[in-house]
């Protein structure tokens, strides 16, 4: 069992337990396994300097060449390491709060490291045994300026730039302070978009919004929209892996909804294909497949898992229900600048607003919730929940590939414990918004009942 890796990576309170020592050791165990050229970059957080600089440390004493990128998105480094290098190492705590902060590792394909990898750094790291070069043997640290431009230019040559020229699209843009500010505002002014600009200053502190990007976070842009008569509104969160919409009359999109939009729009463009998801996502995306000539494969929470699905069968496009969508042939990660661009694309193609896009989208209704609980007694819970639901077989049928996800005659329910914070998150979905929202409840109802 895991002791340090999350979902994605390892995220702790930085200089805390995510402190210069932990993070060297770290980077220098994952190096040990790599021995090769590794890149590294960070997103605006006011200790990812000192992080990526133990990290740093850590990955040339073990022996590799280290290419130091800066600040950028996530999937701007994924990209990097796709193209030109045989490991990365991103510095992000994601869309966690700003005393938090975070260590990804990727692989050679820019595809957070699989769980075996995992487990070979954690036992470099607690039996105290990475490999520590010669003085002579040690690795050297070079930089490399030009991604953030090459990652822009390659995302436009994924879309129909003269359509979304032509539509003359005015957009207000939120980047909340993130890494999204060296890329989003450059590459819709490229597009030909006019663009209004909240929190597109990078700032680690995030003082004008917390970096998640759900609906109480983003009143200023829901409101800003409306007042300026934008098309769109776009919201990424802290690493720019994440994309969500506000629609031209202020109402904000859910995830899912841009999900099934841009896969209805990328299986029309590709005549059908494999669409990878997750078990918490929509059933909408079932239904446009079905509608599109399409597939859908069903993976376990976490982008990683969806990534390596998606290059495993040779997938068109996937994603999940958070505003987190991956195009296999650009980033093998959740990639917002293209992301954003495809719906840009779909509005300028369809010549329709948002919002009638999005209603034309299978209708269902879905509640979020959570709850805190013990990291050490989450897999208990989860024993003692889907025993319950297994003893009442007649009622309910059960789907254990992440957490519980319960399936009853109203609609689906899953619980599943955050690989990243000590919570579980509760997502329903059925036909109508009060049996969504009972059904959530009454995920939470079993959470509490076993941690009593």
């Amino acid at each position: 069992m895991k002791r340090l890796f999350g979902t994605f990576g390892v995220r702790r309170l930085a200089n805390e337990v995510l402190n210069p020592e932990f993070a060297s050791k770290l980077a220098a165990a994952y190096g040990s396994i790599i021995q090769g050229t590794v890149a590294v970059g960070g997103d605006t957080r006011t200790t990812t300097s000192m992080i990526k600089h133990a990290v740093i440390a850590g990955l040339v004493s073990s022996g590799c060449d280290v290419v130091d990128l800066g600040v950028l998105p996530t999937p701007a480094v994924q990209y990097a390491v796709r193209n030109y290098y045989d490991g990365g190492v991103i510095i992000t705590a994601s869309h966690n709060p700003p005393q938090y902060n975070g260590i990804k590792f990727v692989d050679e394909d820019g595809i957070g490291i699989a769980e075996d990898m995992e487990l070979q750094v954690e036992e470099l790291y607690f039996e105290n045994k990475p490999k520590r070069a010669n003085w002579d043997e040690i690795g050297e640290i070079t930089y490399n300026n030009s991604i953030i431009e090459e990652y822009i230019e390659e995302a436009m040559k994924r879309v129909n730039v003269k359509k979304i020229r032509e539509a003359k699209l005015k957009i207000v843009l939120d980047c909340g302070s993130g890494a999204a500010c060296f890329t989003a505002p450059f590459l819709f002014q490229k597009l030909g978009c006019e663009i209004l600009t909240l929190n597109c200053q990078p700032d680690g502190f995030f003082p004008g919004r917390d970096p998640e990007p759900i609906e109480p976070n983003l009143q200023d842009l829901i409101n800003t929209v409306k007042a300026t008569g934008a098309d769109l509104g776009l919201a990424h969160d802290g690493d720019a892996d994440r994309t969500i919409c506000i629609d031209e009359n202020g109402s904000f999109v859910l995830g899912d909804k841009t999900f099934a939009l841009i896969e209805k729009q990328m299986l029309k463009e590709n005549d059908g294909g494999l669409i990878v998801t997750t078990v918490a996502t929509s059933t909408a995306i079932y239904d446009v497949a079905k509608e599109n000539n399409g597939e859908v494969i069903a993976t376990a929470v976490g982008d990683l898992l969806v990534a390596r699905k998606l290059k495993d069968e040779n997938g068109l496009f996937g994603g999940e229900e958070n505003g987190g969508l991956i195009f296999p042939d650009f980033v093998y990660g959740r990639d917002a600048a293209l992301s954003a661009s495809k719906i840009i694309e779909t509005i300028a193609i369809e010549g329709k607003p948002l919002s009638q896009l999005v209603a034309e989208l299978p209708v269902y209704f879905s509640e979020k919730m959570k709850i805190k609980c013990p990291d050490d007694k989450k897999q208990q819970v989860m024993d003692n929940i889907a025993e319950e639901i297994k003893n009442n077989s007649s009622n309910y049928k059960l789907d254990t590939t992440d957490g519980v996800k319960i399936f009853t005659d109203e609609g689906w329910v899953i619980i599943r414990p955050s690989g990243t914070e000590p919570i579980f998150r509760c997502f329903s979905e059925t036909d109508n918004q009060e049996t969504a929202t009972k059904l959530a409840k009454w995920g939470i109802s079993l959470v509490e009942k076993y941690l009593k």
